[in-house]
């Protein structure tokens, strides 16, 4: 093999190798992702003072939604989430789960603080494994020769359930601001295309699922984010003026 034969450019057969050993993998980081963004979910309808059906459905939208973006993007008709009520069941699950203990143990008295610490470290974990999930799609509907497709599909999957989530509860989708979110899910998505050909799909595979963790808990740790242009501070002060004009009008 050349030196091109990396994962998303490999020959049929090599390909056709690595879909048998993506496929129980894609199952495992499929059903790691769903629990973890329904949990984080949930925790926004609740944080949102919503009722069980309103928290079910921030919860199937993080866990299901941008799975069936990824679907619809390659052909899949109708996406896996309506053909298997596993995942479906499983958001479900974790809902009614979050929701009673949030009700009956001690999570409802924790301080905010720590509430957002469980969503940072659930949703990290979402967007983590949805990573690998849509990357392994990638790798599947034919990648070959171009790292477009994996890394489409795995950014896409991974950022679009919490968009979704984001917008029913009338929140700015943390991917538009907060620190390093959508580009540690493009790092885990690159170092899966180029490393895949060298050491395997399933070790490149959680490496790149290790490696969002990191960027993603290092981002939050020490408040990464990317460049954020800003106006000079004389129109700064002259936009508050007129935005506080314009509110008492």
């Amino acid at each position: 093999m050349g030196s091109n034969d990396m994962l998303c450019g490999s020959g049929k057969e090599k390909r056709k190798t690595m879909l048998v050993e993506g496929m129980d993998l894609w199952r495992l980081f499929d059903i790691i992702g769903t629990i973890a963004f329904a949990v984080s979910g949930a925790l926004v309808g609740l944080s949102r003072r919503m009722d069980i059906f309103g928290i079910s459905v921030l919860a199937l939208a993080t866990a299901v939604g941008g799975g069936m973006v990824r679907d619809l993007l390659v052909g899949l008709t109708p996406p896996m989430a309506l053909r298997d009520t596993t995942d479906f069941l499983l958001a479900v699950g974790v809902a009614f789960a979050t929701s009673v203990l949030y009700q009956w143990s001690g999570l409802r008295r924790m301080r905010r603080r720590r509430l957002r610490t469980i969503f940072n470290v659930s949703d990290a974990i979402g967007l983590a494994a949805f990573t690998i999930t849509g990357a392994l799609t990638g790798l599947r509907f034919g990648g070959t020769g171009s790292y477009v497709l994996t890394v489409l599909l795995a950014v896409t999957t991974a950022v679009g359930g919490g968009m979704i989530r984001d917008v029913l509860a009338k929140r700015m989708p943390v991917v538009l601001y907060a620190e390093v979110y959508a580009a540690a899910s493009l790092a885990g998505a690159f170092v899966f295309c180029v490393m895949g050909g060298a050491i395997g799909v399933e070790a490149v595979s959680w490496l790149a699922f290790l490696l969002v963790l990191l960027i993603r808990f290092a981002a939050i740790h020490w408040n990464w984010s990317l460049y954020h242009p800003h106006p000079p501070k004389c129109h700064r002060e002259h936009e508050a003026e007129r935005e506080w004009t314009d509110m008492r009008q």
